[in-house]
């Protein structure tokens, strides 16, 4: 499985039924910059905020009107919590093949000339929505706002490290996954995949309600606030990485 080419996870999204409560504290406990505000997320009945953290980033969105996907998600877990990842492939036409042959419904895609994006279905993938994205030139990121559209910007000190996600079948989700994004599974007793400078975990989940993207791991020079190492933050726990692990 995979040739090679590159995986990296660029951007984990939470959402919150308050959308600016949720960004500030996310601001204020990683020590990060004005945020993007995409207008373009309307078309889904969002607002949000886009922070970059190195070359990668975190997003914050809050349903702006009835009946959104995001507002169902909401209800269904009792409140804010992870929704959705974003990966930048390089061979992002492979991916899309293999979600097509493994049955995997698309919800949303987009092709411009600097990037691309593929929204599948979360009943299909389970644990989070799945973007498959491909930043052209790579390492660009149109999501991120002006600075990173067609060119790379400069986010806060720190990069996204990694993400774990809560589900009934870890072993199973994790092949999903990993068979989606190209990616051989490993690890010992906790499935993993191991992409390009991160990871993505998969955990038993105490009940279907407990399900999600649980956990973002962040590779920071500083402590989260009061110096820990861990904080809850919109319905996920934040967890720190010194540089250079």
């Amino acid at each position: 499985m995979g040739g090679g080419s590159k995986v990296r996870l660029r951007q984990a999204v939470l959402v919150a039924e308050e959308l600016e409560p949720v960004a500030g504290a996310l601001r204020s406990a990683l020590e990060l910059g004005e945020p993007f505000r995409d207008p373009g997320v309307g078309e889904f009945g969002l607002a949000n905020t886009v922070f970059a953290l190195g070359d990668c980033f975190l997003e914050v969105i809050s349903p702006v009107r009835p009946e959104t996907a995001a507002g169902r998600y909401l209800a269904r877990h009792g409140g804010d919590g992870g929704y959705m990842v974003i990966f930048d492939l390089e061979d992002l036409d492979g991916a899309r093949e293999r979600a097509a042959r493994l049955g995997v419904r698309v919800v949303w895609q987009i092709d411009l000339p600097d990037i691309s994006g593929t929204h599948l279905h979360p009943a299909d993938m389970r644990g989070a929505i799945v973007s498959l994205d491909r930043s052209d030139p790579y390492g660009t990121w149109r999501w991120g706002g002006p600075q990173w559209t067609g060119q790379t910007g400069a986010g806060a000190p720190g990069r996204l490290a990694g993400i774990t996600l809560a589900v009934g079948d870890p072993a199973g989700v994790a092949a999903r996954w990993g068979e989606v994004l190209g990616v051989e599974v490993s690890g010992d007793g906790t499935p993993l995949l191991a992409l390009d400078r991160s990871q993505v975990r998969f955990e038993q989940a105490a009940d279907e309600h407990a399900e999600g993207l649980v956990e973002i791991a962040l590779e920071l020079a500083h402590g989260l606030p009061g110096g820990g190492q861990e904080a809850e933050l919109g319905g996920v726990l934040l967890r720190r990485l010194a540089p250079g692990r």
